[in-house]
Formats: C-alpha cells, structure tokens, sequence
C-alpha cells in the first residue's frame, strides 16, 4: 500500500529488455535520487508514476525492478528512461497524508490542459468512461503517483466517445516535487481511482 504522497523524483537510467521476444517486459535501472533505500530489501515494493515495482536488485543510491509486458501496455512513463515520481510501501507507522493507493493503475488519461490560475495550476484530464464512476467531486485520484482532489468533474461527448473529464489544482509545492511539472495538453497519464470508491462500486453492483 501506498499514501500518493511523492517522497522523491528518481530517474530510470537504463531499460533493458528482458528474454523471451515481443511478449517479453523489461528491467529498469532505477537512480533514487534523494529517496533513502537503507530499509529497501530485495522483494519490497516502490511505486513508480504510480505503478507498483518489486526491487529485484539495490545499491546505495539505485535499484532495479523488472516490468512485465502487461505492465507496460497498461501504464505510460516505463519504457524510457527519464524522471519518475518514486514512493515506498506505506508501513504502519506512517502519516496517510494522501489517501490509501494500491499501486495499481486502473487506466491511462490524457491531459487536456495544463494551465496557471493565480500562483497554482490547474491540470485538467479526460479519463477513460468506465472510470466515470469511480470519480467524484472532492473524491481522490492518483495522477502518476501524486495523490489528489478532484475539484470538478464532468462526463462529456470525446472525439472517440464518452469520457470523464475533471480538474485539479496544482499548488506550487506539488508541481515543484513531482513530475506533473512536465505534463501539457495531449499527454497521458497513469490514473488509479480511489480504493474506497472500488469497492462501493462492487458492493452496489453485486447480485444478491
């Protein structure tokens, strides 16, 4: 489990393909930046843009993780190196200063834009329909790793179809210690709607 609540931009360095032809995934060499790895053991668990790696190999200061096929075809920012929003497994000790995460991406979103309103920004996304419902106002959302508020949400008519577009706001700090800095009209996003959400969703929706 994970909190959304970003402790380090890291850089993936290198992406080498693993065997086994075009089915296969690949294994990431991971530089940690300023995120501490002194209590990362082989076998742990860090999100990276919000998808959930195991650390197969570690050193002071990097780790690496293998990333299957699956994994690749559903989530964006894995396959090429560059910086990534990095966080480790939530212990019970912690502050939840963000809201429970899995680590698993539920789908991809495209930026429709990214624009200043006053000294913050607002980064407004269109999510693919079926995650419509798992999205509400003031609910939670994992955008690339980063916990965050929806503060508007509404269904419209996309070029290829229904989707769900909603806004949120970026203060200053938030853009500063992630990579949501780099995001403009057009890019996509790895999106994991709120664990609380999913489950209502199945409660309601189960036959008696």
């Amino acid at each position: 489990m994970f909190t959304g609540i970003v402790a380090a931009v890291g850089n993936i360095t290198s992406v080498t393909p693993l065997e086994g032809g075009s089915f296969a995934g690949v294994r990431l060499e991971v530089d940690a930046g300023p995120l501490g790895l002194a209590d990362v053991a082989l076998g742990d668990s860090i999100a990276i843009n919000g998808a959930c790696m195991t650390v197969v190999a570690k050193t002071d200061k990097a780790f690496t993780v293998d990333v299957s096929r699956e994994s690749l075809n559903k989530t964006v920012g894995l396959a090429s190196p560059g910086e990534v929003n990095l966080e480790k497994a939530l212990t019970l000790a912690e502050r939840l200063g963000g809201h429970l995460v899995s680590g698993h991406v539920d789908g991809l979103g495209t930026v429709h834009s990214f624009e200043p309103v006053g000294e913050s920004r607002e980064l407004v996304v269109d999510a693919p329909w079926e995650l419509a419902k798992f999205l509400a106002y003031k609910g939670s959302v994992v955008v690339n790793g980063v916990s965050l508020t929806v503060n508007r949400v509404e269904d419209i008519e996309g070029e290829g179809g229904k989707v769900c577009r909603f806004s949120i706001n970026l203060i200053p700090h938030t853009i500063e210690v992630t990579t949501l800095k780099h995001l403009k009209a057009g890019s996509k996003v790895n999106l994991e709607i709120d664990l609380i959400a999913r489950y209502v969703e199945r409660m309601l929706s189960a036959k008696d």
